[in-house]
């Protein structure tokens, strides 16, 4: 044994002693934890908007959840763990109404034995010396959630020595040397170790809430005292951090939406479906960095928030990177989100159709906001989304643009109210969106105002990421017939949710359902937009359907509302001139033929090569794809062609004529709807002529 080996199993040694007496304190029920269970199954039982029975079914389906938020890959428990504490199958309603928390929290203690023991495996072998040579013909499974409990330890030990070595390889081919590979692996591991030891009481209630909650929808959390100081924070919109809300998928934190106007939206080096795997501090290009990989998602928050003005670094996998070993590391200056970053804006696209010029307005709309503070005081000037684009509506109208289109492209949301006063600067008065309660009983919303501000044609842009309200906002439009919605498929959030004080901690409850006017609910499915854009979204990632035990749609009475119009008399038109349009537009090739490549590969790469010569070459050949993709995109558009895939996201500034990719969806949106102004006005001849376009 080398002396460096021989040091470093010192340092276990050191380590496993000094930890000792911490293990053998497990984490016990409070009296607080038992009474807030108890109320957390009041709420779900009589004030959930879904009508919660917590009987033998449920109890399986949150006993199953556990085990599934415990360990989700089948990599630390054993089937007889398991069959051992398999009568909470029928018994977790008795746990949570008579606080019986004992058999959870002796399921949980098992779970922290054998993760412990697995990561003690793990840095045994580390110190014994990695001597995997990459040259079998293993493969590891990518996604284990389906895979039976293992039978026994040694067949642990057998799909932890294909993890070992895909971690070992992975780094190796990021091009990191044997020494930093150990390094790397050991910082992990270790950090893993030390952060399982440290788990309190309220760690593991927040872990048995989770699943309770988790059971009944997505939107329904449970938050411990100390998550419900986070989450008032963040509802104060004062937290000074990236701006980027972030999810746990398995053992890795994915961005799941960015603030509009916050620094990473600002930056445009983070998109959703990105997976951080590594945080550091400052703009030290050589400083630390923290590996996150198996990280509690609350702990990678804290590294990420900070004062503002300070820099963090992430080390970043792309969402459409096909493996793992394709980071890289980016800096974003934290900053708050103030309300002028997040503010309306616009903009006129000249347009040409048989020689004659035309201008489409286009607003941007981030988010549906208000200015709460100044609003509540009186002020006659406060800020808001209705009264920002109403300035800029007319402002477009004495520029005598022909058309107006609406881009709520990544808009989460917002104010309600905002949503409904927009509605009304493009209709007469009239109902705007219904609101269902938990008893049945509906409300209706909307503009109480005669009159509109702007009755000319008008197009609503938006994809997977708009929810909410401007779901509720496309959905109007859509159904007054008042315009043309385009892009994708939005979010599918159409649940409305309250936060609510218990004895220990809060819970959030989902209470109502959005409807649109037509009845229609926005949940689960959202809004579809009446010309579909292609996306490199994957809506099995993103999006209220791809979300467990997401509440269903459905539908209600439809509300009495006039017609402004009938864009669907000339949808087979628009389509027309849209098709001919972008099978020559280089932009929308890519969009079209990267979301046919991604969905491809999540079809097909269910296991990696843990052989590094195969390994590289299956890398090099999806790459290989992914950058003629992206080359033949530039060649079109003459701009210089890339050497690496990597490089497609390196942040590097493109030249000045480059069209991005989202900037076609946006001009496209101001050609269909110069199609539509034209069509209109020709007294109503559904056709357009080659010459159009």
């Amino acid at each position: 044994m080398s002396l460096t080996a021989a040091l470093r199993r010192l340092t276990v040694l050191a380590l496993t002693l000094a930890f000792s007496a911490s293990t053998l304190a497990t984490p016990e029920p409070s009296d607080a934890q038992r009474q807030a269970a108890a109320e957390v199954a009041e709420s779900l039982r009589y004030s959930h908007y879904a009508d919660v029975s917590l009987g033998n079914q449920w109890s399986r389906q949150a006993f199953q959840r556990f085990l599934d938020i415990l360990d989700s890959q089948r990599a630390y428990l054993l089937e007889s763990d398991v069959a051992e504490f398999r009568h909470l199958e029928a018994s977790m309603d008795d746990v949570l109404y008579d606080g019986e928390l004992e058999a959870i929290y002796a399921l949980y203690e098992r779970y922290q034995e054998r993760l412990e023991h697995r990561l003690e495996w793990i840095l045994a072998r580390l110190d014994e010396g990695l001597d995997f040579t990459f040259e079998s013909d293993d493969r590891l499974e990518i996604d284990r959630d389906e895979a039976p409990w293992a039978q026994s330890e040694t067949e642990l030990d057998e799909l932890w020595r294909k993890r070992l070595k895909n971690a070992a390889l992975t780094q190796l081919l990021a091009g990191q040397d044997e020494e930093q590979m150990h390094d790397n692996l050991r910082q992990r591991y270790e950090g893993q170790l030390n952060r399982i030891r440290q788990t309190n009481g309220d760690d593991v209630f927040g872990l048995l809430m989770a699943a309770v909650t988790g059971t009944i929808d997505p939107h329904t959390e449970y938050f411990s005292p100390r998550q419900g100081e986070s989450f008032d924070i963040q509802m104060r919109l004062s937290l000074e951090g990236i701006g980027a809300l972030l999810q746990a998928e398995g053992e890795y934190v994915k961005v799941s939406s960015l603030v509009p106007g916050g620094p990473a939206d600002k930056s445009g080096q983070l998109a959703p479906a990105d997976r951080i795997i590594a945080v550091g501090q400052g703009d030290d290009d050589d400083g630390e960095m923290i590996n996150v990989v198996g990280m509690r998602l609350d702990e990678v928050v804290d590294m990420i928030r900070g004062p503002k003005g300070s820099v963090v670094r992430l080390d970043v996998v792309p969402a459409q990177a096909v493996d793992m070993t394709r980071s890289r590391i980016i800096e974003i200056t934290r900053d708050t989100v103030t309300l002028e970053d997040q503010a309306a804006s616009r903009e006129i696209i000249e347009l040409s159709r048989d020689g004659e010029p035309h201008r489409i307005g286009v607003i941007r709309i981030p988010t549906f906001y208000v200015d709460f503070d100044a609003w509540q005081a009186g002020e006659e000037d406060y800020r808001s989304t209705t009264r920002d684009v109403a300035r800029l509506v007319q402002e477009l109208k004495e520029e005598d643009v022909d058309g107006i289109v609406l881009d709520l492209r990544n808009n989460g949301g917002g104010a309600l109210h905002e949503a409904n006063s927009l509605i009304g600067l493009f209709i007469d008065r009239g109902p705007t969106v219904q609101v269902r309660d938990a008893r049945g009983r509906i409300s209706l919303y909307g503009d109480t105002e005669s009159g509109s501000l702007y009755d000319g044609p008008l197009a609503v842009l938006v994809n997977r990421l708009s929810a909410s309200a401007s779901e509720i906002f496309a959905g109007a439009i859509q159904d007054y017939g008042r315009g043309l919605v385009l892009g994708n498929r939005t979010f599918g959030k159409g649940t409305v949710q309250t936060l609510n004080d218990l004895s220990h901690g809060q819970i959030k409850l989902t209470r109502a359902k959005f409807y649109r006017i037509s009845g229609e609910s926005t949940q689960h499915r959202g809004v579809d937009p009446d010309i579909l854009f292609p996306s490199l979204i994957d809506p099995e990632v993103i999006g209220e359907s791809s979300l467990d035990n997401a509440l269903t749609w459905d539908r209600v009475r439809a509300v009495q509302y006039r017609n402004y119009g009938e864009p669907w008399r000339f949808i087979e038109a628009l389509r027309a001139g849209h098709r001919e349009r972008i099978d020559e537009h280089p932009n929308f090739i890519y969009l079209q033929n990267q979301a046919e490549l991604a969905r491809e590969l999540r079809e097909h790469q269910t296991s990696v090569s843990l052989n590094r010569e195969r390994r590289q070459q299956e890398l090099e050949a999806q790459e290989a794809r992914q950058l003629a993709l992206e080359n033949a995109r530039r060649e079109a558009l003459g701009l210089d062609l890339l050497e690496d895939w990597v490089d497609v996201r390196g942040g590097e500034e493109e030249e000045e004529e480059d069209t991005p990719v989202d900037r076609a969806e946006v001009e496209e949106s101001a050609e269909i709807l110069l199609d539509y102004a034209l069509l209109t006005t020709r007294g109503g001849e559904a056709r357009l002529s080659h010459n159009d376009h």
